[in-house]
C-alpha cells in the first residue's frame, strides 16, 4: 500500500475508532478530503484487504436519505495501518509535521 497523505488521513480517521463503521460523508468531514479523492482511497484500501465495506440494510424512502456504504478496518487493516503510520511518523520530524499533537503525532 502506497502511503500518500490522503491515505494517511483516511487511516488516521478510521484508527481513531477502529470498530466504528464510517460512511463516505462522515469520512469526508473527518479528513477534509473531497469525494473524488476519498472514494479511490477507500477502494484501494478495500482491494488491499485493509478495509471491509457493507451496504446498510435500510429503506431509503423510510430513512429519507440514500443507503449508506459503511467502511471499517479489518484486523489486518488495523495492524497494517498502525505500522504504516508509525513508520511515516518516524520519517517526519515532529517540528515539521504541519502541526503535531501533544503526543508528537503529525496532524495529517
Amino acid at each position: 500500500m502506497r502511503l500518500t497523505i490522503p491515505v494517511a488521513k483516511v487511516l488516521s480517521a478510521l484508527l481513531a475508532e477502529p470498530e466504528a463503521p464510517r460512511y463516505g460523508l462522515d469520512l469526508m468531514r473527518l479528513t477534509g478530503l473531497p469525494s473524488g479523492t476519498l472514494y479511490p482511497v477507500l477502494r484501494r484500501l478495500e482491494e488491499a484487504g485493509w478495509l471491509a465495506a457493507d451496504w446498510e440494510d435500510v429503506d431509503p424512502v423510510a430513512a429519507g436519505r440514500p443507503v449508506r456504504r459503511y467502511h471499517r478496518l479489518t484486523g489486518e487493516g488495523i495492524r497494517s495501518a498502525r505500522l504504516a503510520l508509525a513508520e511515516l511518523r518516524a520519517l517526519v520530524p515532529s517540528d515539521r509535521a504541519g502541526g503535531a499533537d501533544p503526543a508528537g503525532a503529525p496532524a495529517w
